[in-house]
């Protein structure tokens, strides 16, 4: 197929009346035929009979038959189809069909995407370089004095009119390139969290030593035009950040963002870890002391990622898990598990007395089965014991369990302000590894648990193996005050910096690391949106960071195309499917094949998907330069805006061009250095040309066409395969019912870098040469005061050697009226028209247009399902978002979708070719880039009863059955009867339904159409699935001890050979009275 045509009918009825017919105007296109089944009906002989209408079958044809003609008739005259064919027909010698090869097409864009990510990873390294030689050459000053610009000050003055300190005048200019933000490209800027003083001796020490980044900075990004955001985080806190930008506060005058709590640089600076938080619930634990483990583990849980593997054990007189569905294993502490724990720590109880011992015992044994069973990360494996204070003789457990390997290492935090069990509690870490912390207020914790990272990232260090990092693909959510929320999906590649000098080498000192972001949409530039068409929807969600390939392909039930994903095979494979449409109201059934490959030297995967028939095949032609420029000049014709028909964001000098004036730019030599696709380009001077008559055709039509045509069709409009888009108006640009559509506010109506429009699709799957009708309120909230707009498509097919392509889409918008007008008023009888997918384009009613038929006749949609004319079919959302159990979910759906295509162990879409990101896809929600996260955790935490929950939904979609083009029944209802009779209206998606309203079915439900969430045996199965260990590929290294790691620097001096009975206190200290232990 070449692409479609269509037009737009307006529904558009006065307020609070019937849609009737208003003077002789109103009466043609559709109303022209409702006054033909008028007068039909009127003529023909209905008599009663017991208490029921009669209503012949003959009749129900001969309307049905009428309507289908004039309406074809209508449609295919403003849309042009026919024309559009004929001329497609004309050139068919001239042109070639070309059969894409899935294979070779996925293997050349990897290798693009390889080239491209290569040239990421080496900025990266160029700041590795310059950051570790300028530490080296620096020496620490603690009396240094040194100015720079703070990221919240700058720009800032006093009330003097004075700059305040740190806050001199730095130039902010907005830039296209950096989603239109105010920065500097000149320089970078320094940002600190609110709880780190910024004029610490480290804090100025580290921010002048890392003012070497500077010009390193601005070269990678004029050798590199398409790098993004580029930062260094320190170990300290600080994080310097290029661009240059404002940071603002939030309402509170808080900065928490903190570097150190960010995915790219937990991963960069540390191997995959293995996490067991063993906490005291005893009552000497309560009040601010057992606050103060909250958080602890919370900011415990905040340093952990894809990577990692947690569980969390509480203890009083007995322990317990706090989910249970976790009991004896481990689970990736991604960000749905991660809050999750979060929620159930929030509602820990104190009571008992601590007994450690069996905790310990408890957490060595899960450690261990997994190292022996080969799951969880595979590396570093730690306990993190939280309490105000041990007294068991745990000497035993250390030696059956982890000495004299001490293999997992045991990370202790004292809880309060009381040291009596200090020295007990720094002889636990010194003597297992680990470190040891004492967090006597909130604002300690922060800090505190960093420290573990420092201890976890000495191997590395000391090895000073600088291991390429790419995290997770995420949503970045650009928030600004004066701004609405711009979504992104990011990862980012980063690398550890550490110090170089001979003295600290022991010490293993991780300076920092630093990142640059890479938009996946940069990515998609090189995977031509014309090669493949499109892919399934990946929905992102604020606490739902990871979106499984097997949750939105679930076709795939062995897993085979995950599996060979992951394992980063390259080959093919192909399944049915159901692809949602129309925010899941229709679904398509095709057959896709995957293609699939790895992409070097990272840790993803790539897939593209494409359908079988016309989605395999390119329609190419031999048409001039001159020829095409001529036609592709027109002002009805428009390209997809973010396709990438020629490259214009490498050359400043390129930037300020669209796609059209580069094309012109590029077939015309004014511009050797433009680089343009010339397949791609190819295919646009061909669908120019061919589509060109439709201009002077559609002028035509509106010149000669009477007031009454003009209120029948407002615009007529075409779509091609290569993005070309042609449209005319029949009205006044004031007077079109739907504003939005084809502009960039209703994408589901243009083209876009994600998916092909919504009439485009659904042409493109049904025979060429029939239309498909869909009614769409033209603004706002669908209701009975919007005027509803009739969307009629149809597909223009070319076929060489036995192959068939989509040339075009024809649509056009008509305004929907006739044959229902006057229906009931003649004869006592309803007639609805409803399309394929059971919604109601035309009734007598001007409040049901747009619904679903079950949700106002359920009887009717029960007898037609019964009968075969409808099936049910059962779509399932495992990406869905629901309220939490105490509330209301009949109609949960996920939040947000975007069409984006990716595949990790998280990603991917709705079908068509799609093009998948594999191995490593995990979404999260976060502000500025992959280097600042939302607050959105802190938040969930005070909201957790409104928030939204990640769930699995099903629902279900009805597809009339196209073998069944006519039927008629009686339907029980009690003590009447209901008669029907059901017709299919020619050369359309759409039926003639006539019923008797006369007999009263309420007592049949509605049939709705709702997601509902779907529920498992136990109420807890859900979140037990999250423990289930799927197939997923490891970091390729792994660093967790080094034979010159200083373990004595454990956060303590005691003497750690001392005999543990000398540490013992009397077990008296417990009798204590608890109000002086709060």
């Amino acid at each position: 197929m070449r692409g479609l045509l269509g037009f737009h009918l307006d529904t558009s009825t006065p307020h609070g009346g019937r849609p009737c017919c208003q003077g002789p105007a109103a009466c043609v296109s559709l109303q022209k035929t409702a006054v033909i089944l008028c007068l039909l009906l009127c003529s023909t002989s209905l008599s009663p009979t017991r208490g029921q209408t009669k209503i012949p079958l003959e009749t129900v044809k001969l309307w049905a038959d009428t309507f289908g003609r004039d309406l074809y008739n209508t449609v295919t005259k403003y849309s042009g189809s026919l024309l559009l064919q004929k001329k497609y027909k004309d050139v068919e010698p001239s042109l070639n069909i070309m059969e894409v090869d899935g294979l070779e097409l996925v293997k050349k864009f990897s290798e693009d995407m390889e080239a491209m990510l290569r040239r990421k990873v080496e900025a990266v390294k160029n700041l590795v370089e310059a950051a570790e030689e300028a530490d080296l050459n620096h020496e620490f000053n603690e009396s240094l004095v040194f100015n720079y610009y703070n990221s919240v000050l700058i720009n800032e003055k006093d009330e003097n009119g004075d700059y305040v300190e740190l806050g001199a005048e730095f130039v902010l200019e907005s830039n296209a390139h950096f989603s239109n933000l105010m920065v500097n490209t000149s320089i970078s800027s320094v940002q600190l969290p609110t709880n780190v003083y910024n004029k610490d001796p480290d804090i100025l020490n580290g921010v002048y030593m890392s003012e070497a980044l500077n010009p390193v900075f601005v070269e990678n990004f004029q050798r590199d035009p398409t790098l993004t955001w580029q930062y260094f985080g320190s170990s300290t806190g600080f994080f310097r950040i290029y661009p240059g930008i404002k940071w603002t506060p939030d309402e509170n005058g808080v900065i928490a963002f903190d570097c150190r709590n960010r995915g790219w640089y937990i991963q960069a600076a540390t191997s995959p870890k293995d996490i067991v938080i063993v906490v005291d619930t005893s009552g000497s634990m309560k009040g601010l002391r057992m606050t103060i483990a909250k958080h602890t583990i919370s900011t415990i849980l905040d340093t952990l990622g894809e990577n990692d593997f947690v569980n969390i054990i509480a203890y009083s007189d007995y322990i317990h898990y706090v989910e249970p569905c976790f009991k004896g294993t481990l689970v990736q502490a991604d960000r749905d598990n991660r809050e999750h724990f979060k929620q159930l720590v929030d509602e820990l109880m104190v009571k008992g007395v601590g007994i450690v011992n069996p905790a310990l015992t408890e957490a060595f044994q899960i450690l261990k089965q997994f190292q022996e069973a080969r799951q969880g990360s595979l590396c570093n494996q730690a306990i993190m014991l939280i309490t105000d204070g041990a007294v068991e003789d745990y000497k035993p457990v250390f030696e059956k369990y982890n000495w004299p390997d001490r293999k997992i290492r045991v990370f202790t935090y004292l809880i309060g302000r009381e040291v009596t069990f200090a020295d007990r509690m720094k002889w636990i870490a010194c003597n297992n590894k680990g470190y040891y912390t004492q967090i006597s207020t909130l604002a300690d914790a922060q800090e505190n648990v960093m420290e573990y990272l420092h201890v976890l990232s000495r191997p590395m260090v000391i090895n000073h193996d600088h291991d390429i990092t790419w995290t997770e693909a995420y949503m970045d959510s650009k928030l600004l005050t004066s701004q609405a929320q711009n979504l992104m999906l990011l990862t980012t590649v980063a690398m550890p910096v550490f110090s170089k000098k001979n003295e600290t080498r022991s010490h293993g000192i991780l300076l920092g690391v630093v990142g640059s972001d890479v938009a996946l949409r940069e990515l998609m530039k090189l995977a031509p949106r014309y090669k493949y068409r499109e892919g399934k929807k990946l929905k992102p969600k604020p606490n739902y960071n990871s979106v499984d390939l097997s949750e939105v392909e679930w076709e795939d039930q062995a897993e085979t195309l995950r599996t060979a994903m992951i394992n980063g095979e390259t080959g093919s494979l192909s399944m049915d499917v159901k692809v949602p449409l129309d925010k899941g109201k229709r679904v398509l059934f095709l057959t896709n094949d995957y293609f699939f490959t790895d992409i070097s030297d990272t840790p993803f995967s790539l897939g593209v998907v494409l359908s079988r028939g016309h989605g395999e095949y390119i329609l190419l032609g031999n048409t001039s330069a001159e020829d095409g420029l001529h036609d592709l000049l027109h002002p009805d014709l428009t390209l997809a805006s973010d396709w990438i028909y020629c490259i214009t964001d490498i050359d400043p000098d390129h930037r300020k061009l669209g796609q059209l004036e580069a094309m012109v730019r590029f077939l015309t030599g004014q511009d050797p250095d433009l680089e343009c696709d010339e397949e791609l380009v190819r295919e646009v001077l061909l669908d120019a040309v061919v589509t060109a008559p439709m201009e002077a055709y559609w002028t035509a039509l509106a010149l000669n066409a009477s007031d009454e045509s003009k209120q029948a069709v407002d615009m007529a409009f075409l779509g091609t395969r290569a993005g070309l888009l042609r449209s005319s108006l029949f009205v006044g640009s004031e007077k079109v019912s739907d504003k939005k559509f084809l502009t960039p506010e209703d994408e589901d109506s243009v083209f876009t870098m994600d998916h092909f429009p919504l009439w485009y699709r659904q042409a493109a799957e049904q025979p060429a040469g029939s239309f498909v009708f869909n009614l769409r309120s033209a603004e706002g909230p669908e209701g009975p005061s919007q005027p509803m707009v009739v969307t009629a498509s149809t597909a223009v097919a070319v076929t060489v050697d036995k192959k068939t392509a989509i040339a075009a889409g024809r649509s056009c918008p008509v305004i929907a009226g006739g044959p229902c007008l006057r229906l009931a008023r003649a004869t006592e009888l309803d007639c609805f028209i409803i399309d394929n997918n059971g919604f109601i384009l035309v009734s007598e009613r001007p409040q049901e247009m747009g619904r679903f038929l079950g949700e106002l006749d359920g009887a009717l949609m029960t007898q037609l399902l019964s009968m075969g004319v409808f099936s049910q079919v059962t779509m399932y959302d495992y990406q869905a978002m629901c309220k939490p159990s105490g509330h209301h979910h009949s109609a949960a759906r996920s939040l947000v979708s975007v069409s984006v295509i990716q595949t990790f162990p998280p990603p991917a879409n709705p079908k068509t070719p799609l093009l998948t990101l594999t191995r490593k896809l995990l979404l999260e929600w976060s502000a500025w880039g992959s280097w600042l996260a939302d607050s959105g955790a802190e938040a969930h935490k005070h909201k957790k009863q409104d928030a939204l929950q990640p769930c699995d939904t099903e629902y279900p979609v009805f597809v009339h059955q196209t073998a069944v083009q006519e039927t008629n029944g009686i339907i029980e209802c009690g003590t009447c009867q209901k008669m029907f009779v059901m017709q299919q209206i020619p050369s359309s998606n759409l039926l003639l339904l006539v019923t008797d309203p006369t007999c009263d079915c309420s007592i049949f439900p509605p049939v709705l159409q709702e997601a509902t969430e779907v529920k498992y045996i136990l109420p807890t199965s859900r979140i037990c699935r999250m423990r289930s260990q799927k197939l997923r590929r490891r970091p390729d290294s792994c660093h967790a001890f080094h034979p010159e790691e200083n373990a004595q620097e454990c956060g303590g001096t005691a003497d750690t050979s001392a005999s543990l009975p000398m540490l013992l206190l009397p077990l008296c200290a417990w009798v204590l009275p608890l109000q002086l232990l709060q």
